[in-house]
């Protein structure tokens, strides 16, 4: 029992250095942490300006900066996952030389950051939403946080996935690349769900990240609806690809070390 105490506090100083180091290496200019939330804020106002502009007034019962912070912040999250993640085993591949530092201790400390600065991200905006005096409501604040956590499991689940095949085949990267692109149109971001004719929303609610982001307006505001979408499946998609990640670590780490 002690051995294995000794084993986990091991592994935590580990991921404790990692995340310093990730840190650092992520925030080492002049705006730090600073610009990651003056990039989101000031795309949402865009994106809120361009919005209002085709629209106008709220969209479904949602004030359209609330409408656009809730789609921005879920397909930033999932993005900024899979990009930074994804290349997570890769970039601490000289640190693998210590027996105690493993891969799986990269993808979760990279997941870990990315999940603490969105956090962050999300509450910075809340209070900015506060100050501005702009209408807002949780009326599910279980949901929303549920949602939220994941999406995280989803996002880090696909990265590690391609993490594991750029260890293989490094072109992997390319076709990840190729695949997030079209992510920001297809994921319910700028539009509703709700303002597709439904005979074509099976072109759309295949993409678990249309569920995150039109659930979490959802929780958000129940009046909005949730139409299409459903929590069921998105828990599927996020345990699924967690299952499947894993195992696939499970069946390959060793060959990832030696590669």
């Amino acid at each position: 029992m002690s051995s294995f105490s000794a084993q986990i506090r091991g592994w935590k100083t580990v991921i404790f250095a990692l995340f310093l180091r990730e840190w650092q290496s992520r925030f080492n200019d002049k705006l730090g942490l600073s610009w990651a939330f003056i990039e989101p804020a000031l795309f949402i106002l865009v994106l809120s300006f361009v919005r209002g502009k085709v629209s106008g007034g709220d969209v479904h019962s949602i004030p359209i900066f609330i409408f656009m912070l809730i789609g921005m912040i879920g397909i930033q999250s999932f993005l900024s996952s899979l990009n930074s993640v994804s290349t997570a085993i890769k970039k601490n591949k000289p640190l693998y030389a210590f027996r105690q530092v493993h891969p799986i201790s990269a993808v979760i400390t990279s997941a870990f950051l990315e999940f603490s600065i969105k956090t962050v991200v999300i509450v910075l905006l809340s209070l900015a939403v506060y100050l501005m005096e702009m209408p807002y409501s949780f009326d599910n604040p279980v949901l929303l946080i549920g949602v939220y956590l994941l999406l995280w499991i989803f996002s880090t689940s696909i990265a590690l996935i391609f993490s594991i095949g750029a260890a293989y085949v490094p072109e992997i990267d390319k076709i990840k690349n190729f695949i997030s692109r079209p992510m920001f149109f297809i994921s319910c971001v700028f539009f509703s769900l709700q303002d597709i004719p439904t005979a074509y929303w099976h072109y759309f609610n295949w993409n678990p990240v249309v569920h995150f982001i039109e659930l979490a307006r959802y929780a958000c505001f129940t009046s909005y609806g949730k139409a299409g979408v459903s929590l069921e499946y998105a828990a599927m998609c996020s345990l699924v690809s967690l299952f499947f990640s894993l195992s696939i670590y499970h069946l390959t780490w060793k060959t990832i070390l030696s590669r």
